[in-house]
């Protein structure tokens, strides 16, 4: 996964809330081999009328090259799929704006590169209002947790592992991996303290 410190792109607000994951992706999508993409499938039911067919009026169908949303709060509650994410990362989207976001959500998001940036209700009605049904650049810088908007700039908080793991495209994985000689170094030192604990193959020598 590439990370970025530095994203500007086409802001839309979409003025809803609770929009969970099932709503994000409908689970019937979810048999779909990933390499398909699941962009196709992002707020289906919303997009789509009952014949498959896009909704033309839908903000995301007028604007396909939108990739930051701003929405209403508790953006991604409901169940814990990452399919949710993998929906909106698929579709562009590598920010959400939002007052609060489900937390299972906000951490598959991470992991995936995509920014659920918490703004107070204020702000977000702010932005809403300026918005309206139109479109807007937007720029999001990590290092400075600043987002600026026409001549508007805000600050957001932004956990500092989070931050690590954008700016540098890392996972979970990614980022145990990074003490993997201190971790190396711990077991061989359990080794030698308790061997007991470890096979004999391991411990032998």
């Amino acid at each position: 996964m590439t990370g970025w410190s530095r994203h500007t792109g086409l802001a839309i607000a979409l003025d809803q809330e609770n929009v969970d994951t099932d709503q994000l992706i409908p689970a019937r999508f979810m048999s779909t081999p990933r390499s398909e993409g699941y962009g196709q499938f992002l707020l289906n039911d919303q997009r789509r009328d009952h014949t498959g067919a896009l909704i033309e009026a839908h903000p995301l169908n007028l604007n396909p090259k939108t990739s930051i949303l701003v929405m209403r709060r508790n953006f991604g509650s409901g169940s814990s799929r990452e399919a949710a994410v993998y929906a909106l990362v698929d579709f562009g989207i590598r920010v959400v704006l939002a007052p609060s976001f489900g937390d299972i959500f906000a951490s598959n998001a991470v992991n995936n590169g995509l920014l659920p940036a918490r703004l107070p209700d204020a702000v977000i009605d702010r932005m809403i209002a300026q918005l309206g049904a139109s479109t807007a650049q937007v720029t999001i810088d990590l290092p400075s947790s600043t987002i600026s908007i026409a001549n508007e700039s805000v600050r957001f908080d932004l956990d500092a592992t989070w931050r690590q793991k954008l700016v540098n495209g890392w996972d979970d994985i990614d980022l145990t991996q990074v003490h993997a000689d201190a971790i190396a170094e711990y077991r061989a030192l359990r080794a030698q303290q308790k061997p007991w604990i470890f096979s004999a193959q391991e411990t032998a020598g």
